[in-house]
């Protein structure tokens, strides 16, 4: 017999995906504005003239994308009451987009590291490094989850032949 998931649960973690997505999408946008080089600039000039906040948004993609697959695999889950084989490849994807993440912050902490400015290095490596280690510690837990739930369904369709 394979886990189950009830609905309310399902509907739970589906509405804290919602609110994470929300809150680090509003984060993007509104931290510009707080930038001390960016107090007397234009919105053009905030968000068209500095290439570090493009490779930020387009590194953040994938992060985008692994929301999207759990919030997929949470429904998936809550519709039909159980975890399958749709679940473990939506772990495995969001275990690729997580990666690729985590590859978009490594170079960007080696921008600020190289190229940033000498008094914002130290908050920029410290905010890397906790996105770093979150992003991490997800991507561990979603190769586990698939692993666990790929030998458990493996040992139910055993059982059934």
């Amino acid at each position: 017999m394979s886990p189950t998931l009830n609905r309310s649960t399902a509907l739970f973690l589906q509405a804290a995906i919602v609110l994470i997505g929300s809150g680090v999408l509003v984060f993007l946008l509104w931290e510009p504005h707080l930038e001390g080089r960016n107090a007397q600039a234009t919105v053009f000039e905030i968000y068209f003239k500095d290439p570090f906040l493009a490779y930020v948004y387009v590194g953040s993609i994938p992060f985008f994308v692994a929301l999207h697959r759990a919030f997929g695999l949470f429904g998936h889950a809550g519709r039909h009451g159980a975890f399958s084989q749709v679940t473990v490849e939506a772990l495995r994807a969001i275990r690729r987009c997580l990666l690729v993440f985590i590859g978009f912050v490594v170079g960007g902490l080696v921008c600020v590291v190289a190229w940033g400015d000498p008094d914002d290095r130290p908050a920029g490596v410290v905010m890397g490094g906790l996105i770093f280690l979150a992003a991490s510690i997800t991507t561990i837990a979603a190769t586990l989850c698939a692993r666990k739930l790929q030998e458990t369904l493996g040992h139910s369709a055993s059982r059934q032949d």
